[in-house]
């Protein structure tokens, strides 16, 4: 159901909204999660070094689907806040043309460079393996990946966070379930974790493509929608480069911290393998209520009404702190318990690296919530150059610093605390550009 997010209370609006899009994010990284746990406990630490290793690369597509999935969903926000049907349906049409050239030339680059950017990231000669398996697999899969992340962000610019969430639901527990089937009964091994999130994202990717389209069908617009529109086409990619380099470039330091990572060994990489994707499902989880908050901020910035937008964020900045009370909590004291999902209880010195990275950086959630707080507001008025100049802060600061830490502790621990820094740094760049901002100054 399609939801006007320019009228109502802004505080209920937007945690109605937002709290979907949360339990959504959770299930979309079930996903990662179920292949970790499922490669750790039913093949080993090898495996699961193996997934970890693939899945800093993975990011780097994940960030053209997000990019694609912010570009339009800003871009149609501001169509459907502002009433211009045929305009918010030439973008839709404009994102999905464009997208189909975007995943054709990433297939093509993903397949002819992934063992490449595994030997950078100095993937150790008995992991490398099947590490390149499940990365092959995972590009042909880029397809489902892209168009579901475009089909969701055309659902969130109409206002409707409940559809995506029932579909990510569904699939994510089919993928566990097919996890185990193909690893355990079919013993398929790390190919069989790859095949499985392929399978269940397919099937996800082909609904909800169906279905928004026919929700789309239903929006009567004046005159004929345009196939491709270079206007806005521009427009959507004025949001969606920024936010794909965003992305991408957090990749990539991923993949250099990765391979700083790697050097003290399989044990360390494993620990930080399980960790990482804690900590992935807390920051994921945050970002999404910010594109949330983009999604809020563009209605209302189509419809002039700025006040709301200042109403949201305060409302958005108290939603993501009570979320970063339990995750905090659970990962200092629970941390054990938690990584014992991924690792078996003879994984000593990969628990205690993992326990190490999440005490570390769980306190700062609160902190780095902020900011992805401030980035949605952002993003969601078209401020995409402040945006920018802080995230590449946080980026170019934590890999900098993960190297000249580690080499001064000459231990893993030194890597983890180039997180905080990078975070308080860009949070408090990314505050204050939100509080500068020309357009919330309207208000």
């Amino acid at each position: 159901m399609n939801k006007d997010l320019t009228e109502g209370n802004p505080q209920k609006v937007l945690c109605a909204f937002c709290l979907p899009m949360f339990g959504s994010i959770v299930f979309q990284q079930l996903y990662n999660i179920a292949d970790s746990l499922t490669a750790g406990k039913f093949i080993g630490e090898n495996a699961l070094a193996a997934v970890g290793n693939s899945y800093n690369i993975t990011l780097i597509f994940i960030a053209f689907a997000f990019g694609c999935n912010i570009g339009c969903s800003v871009i149609v926000s501001q169509l459907f806040g502002a009433r211009d049907y045929q305009n918010m349906k030439g973008a839709v049409n404009t994102t999905l043309t464009a997208s189909l050239v975007l995943c054709a030339v990433l297939m093509i680059l993903g397949l002819l460079s992934c063992d490449r950017l595994l030997i950078f990231m100095k993937t150790q000669p008995e992991i490398l393996a099947d590490s390149s398996l499940y990365l092959r697999i995972y590009i042909w899969g880029l397809p489902f990946l892209l168009f579901y992340n475009i089909a969701t962000g055309i659902f969130s610019a109409l206002g409707d966070s409940r559809t995506p969430f029932c579909f990510l639901a569904i699939s994510s527990t089919a993928n566990i379930a097919v996890d185990i089937l193909f690893v355990k009964f079919f013993s398929m091994g790390v190919a069989g974790v790859a095949w499985a999130t392929f399978l269940c994202q397919g099937i996800s990717c082909i609904l909800s493509l169906l279905l928004v389209l026919r929700r789309l069908s239903k929006i009567k617009a004046e005159g004929p929608t345009p196939l491709f529109s270079w206007p806005l086409f521009l427009r959507i990619a004025a949001i969606a480069i920024p936010s794909i380099l965003q992305q991408s470039f957090i990749s990539v330091g991923n993949v250099m911290i990765q391979g700083c990572i790697n050097s003290f060994g399989i044990s360390v990489a494993a620990g930080y393998s399980a960790a990482v994707k804690l900590n992935n499902l807390v920051i994921t989880s945050f970002t999404t209520i910010g594109n949330g908050i983009s999604n809020f901020s563009a209605q209302n910035l189509g419809a002039h009404k700025y006040s709301r937008i200042q109403e949201g964020t305060r409302a958005g900045l108290k939603l993501v702190w009570i979320l970063c009370v339990p995750f905090c909590l659970a990962y200092l004291f629970l941390g054990k318990y938690l990584l014992l999902l991924f690792l078996n209880q003879d994984s000593a010195a990969a628990l205690s690296s993992g326990q190490q990275f999440l005490r570390i950086l769980s306190p700062f959630y609160f902190v780095i919530s902020a900011k992805l707080v401030a980035d949605g507001v952002l993003r969601g008025t078209s401020a995409m150059t402040r945006f920018m100049i802080a995230t590449f802060t946080d980026l170019i600061l934590r890999v900098i610093l993960a190297f000249a830490f580690s080499g001064l502790t000459g231990s893993a621990a030194g890597i983890w605390f180039a997180w905080p820094v990078g975070w308080s740094i860009a949070a408090a760049l990314s505050l204050r550009f939100m509080k500068n901002n020309k357009v919330t100054a309207k208000a």
